[in-house]
């Protein structure tokens, strides 16, 4: 690890509302990250997308099979980046549509090994598992890197009644921590890409083999 190295981080946030509590959860984390990055001498810059804004460009990528300029700039920025976060809130017990959407229109192939840290938000504590029935998998799926911990606030959590043992404060401090190290370790924001490389299970043959 290299003293005054720089990282990116990219946070994408699925809250509908402004204010919104999902990209309040969202911002805490990453300054949590930043912070713990930052004692290691390692400066993070943090690149944050609310999908409000560009819920049309994901649906119209959908339906075209090609993203706007502004959508591709935000997807460029997100695959790129050496860590992500990423907080929904809890719709009918999983992620919203506009959430899993986005992730649907990035190639599957754009996320591998990258470090993730997921987080949820709901109006009650009984959706936490959400994190890990619906969340973990979809980005095991995609061959990321989730931390251990996923941090989950329901609203009781933004005031005095929520849990007192395993404060929202102390479950992002871990998450943070267990995200930092990977980071770190990440070349991700400064390996040059191949604009016109070719999947890696592309076969010019097809399934014709050649002796």
């Amino acid at each position: 690890m290299t003293e005054g190295a720089t990282r990116r981080i990219a946070v994408v946030s699925a809250g509908l509302s402004k204010p919104s509590s999902t990209r309040m959860l969202a911002d805490r984390i990453a300054a949590a990250t930043v912070a713990e990055l930052e004692a290691q001498g390692i400066t993070a810059h943090v690149d944050t997308f609310e999908l409000r804004d560009t819920a049309q460009d994901v649906t119209n990528n959908m339906l075209t099979g090609f993203p706007s300029p502004k959508l591709e700039e935000v997807i460029d920025t997100v695959t790129s980046a050496d860590g992500l976060i990423v907080v929904t809130p809890v719709f009918t017990t999983s992620y919203s549509g506009l959430f899993k959407s986005f992730f649907d229109v990035i190639d599957n192939q754009a996320l591998v090994d990258m470090p993730v840290v997921i987080g949820a938000t709901a109006g009650t504590p009984r959706h936490s598992l959400v994190l890990d029935y619906a969340m973990r998998p979809l980005f095991t799926y995609l061959h990321a890197v989730v931390t251990p911990t996923g941090v989950f606030a329901a609203s009781s959590d933004w005031g005095d009644a929520g849990d007192k043992v395993k404060t929202l404060g102390s479950r992002i401090e871990r998450a943070a921590k267990e995200l930092a190290p990977l980071v770190a370790d990440s070349t991700r924001s400064s390996t040059v890409r191949d604009p016109f490389a070719l999947d890696a299970s592309f076969s010019p043959t097809g399934s014709y083999i050649i002796d």
